[in-house]
């Protein structure tokens, strides 16, 4: 039996940081002009605290210090791009962004896991883009978790995509801060207000993109599809599953929703949540969501575990049996991304 030093851990939400002046180079000619711009940045600013965020060969090394021996990536500055209202320009600059992170996952495709973010305004380019990015190596797919207001997720424009992401095996990630909906409105991050959008706003984004996909029976339709929540912590999950449950029990034969089970069941068979700094989620894997939720570090972003990601888990899931800590820790991101731990883990 390991000992919790030996445990392989897996980040299930790490991040890239993209060059600054990415878009504004790479996208084609007739899209410069409203391609995003960033501010430059230097290693050890703002977002950009390690040379990993930008550079793969560095980012294998600190992996190392922090003992990680794999990581699932998402973008930094381009979670913004979710909420671009030209549905030609988005497309455009999720295609440079995920050329981007098909060469930088290439120096170690099986610790490396990029996932791609995919525009879904145009539903058959976001199933071509899908093909692509799976052809050229990359993992699962990113899509608004706040969907701009005539594209609810409950609504039948994502069929092709829901069908093709699950023909294709790519979990759909729904991440933070992506669409349009609170990153989009500035003054709700002012003084008092910014409180409010940092946990009830966010979290209701969430919560809206789970209720729909799973009362307007997609996860039914779909039923080896997969979704991932990603860096909207977990301790939430197991409350607002129950509520559901009581409500669809009490009141489904008067008011019949396209679904035969408990929202639960769905959740529990399809959907996958990451933490990487939720202690009340830690105190209910005890009774809940060993089998769903992965650990993650946040890497390289500010409020990163790194380089104490094995203190923090200790801290959290020190008092778990090591067999749901594994699960935790690295065979449900494993059985996810269908990765060989035999390839990743540290010597």
């Amino acid at each position: 039996m390991k000992s919790s030093s030996q445990e392989i851990i897996i980040s299930s939400d790490s991040h890239v940081m993209e060059p600054p002046d990415l878009w504004v180079n790479g996208v084609p000619a007739r899209f410069r002009d409203g391609a995003p711009r960033f501010p430059e940045h230097k290693v050890g600013e703002g977002f950009q605290k390690h040379a990993g965020g930008h550079d793969p060969r560095e980012r294998i090394k600190e992996m190392a210090t922090d003992t990680v021996s794999a990581e699932v990536l998402y973008p930094t500055l381009g979670l913004s791009l979710f909420a671009l209202d030209d549905p030609e320009l988005q497309e455009a600059c999720f295609r440079v962004y995920n050329d981007w992170l098909i060469e930088y996952c290439r120096v170690a495709l099986d610790r490396l896991i990029g996932v791609p973010c995919i525009s879904t305004y145009n539903i058959q380019h976001a199933v071509e883009e899908l093909k692509r990015c799976k052809d050229a190596g990359l993992k699962g797919a990113t899509i608004w978790q706040a969907p701009h207001p005539d594209l609810p997720l409950h609504s039948n424009h994502y069929d092709p995509f829901w069908a093709a992401a699950q023909e294709m095996d790519m979990p759909v990630s729904l991440h933070i801060l992506t669409g349009h909906g609170y990153s989009k409105s500035p003054e709700k991050r002012k003084g008092v207000e910014h409180y409010r959008g940092s946990v009830n706003l966010k979290l209701s984004e969430v919560t809206n993109a789970l209720f729909d996909v799973i009362f307007y029976g997609v996860l039914k339709r779909y039923p080896k599809l997969n979704f991932v929540l990603v860096e909207n912590e977990v301790g939430w999950i197991p409350f607002y599953l129950q509520q559901w449950d009581y409500y669809y029990r009490r009141f489904k034969e008067q008011n019949k929703p396209p679904i035969d089970e408990d929202p639960s069941a769905y959740f529990k068979r399809q959907v996958y949540a990451t933490f990487f700094n939720d202690a009340v989620g830690g105190k209910t894997f005890e009774w809940w969501g060993e089998d769903v939720c992965m650990w993650s570090n946040d890497y390289p972003h500010p409020n990163s575990t790194w380089p104490n990601s094995r203190k923090v888990i200790e801290r959290d899931l020190g008092h778990l049996p090591l067999e749901k800590r594994t699960k935790l820790l690295s065979t449900n991101v494993a059985r996810l991304y269908s990765m060989d731990l035999s390839k990743i883990a540290l010597n």
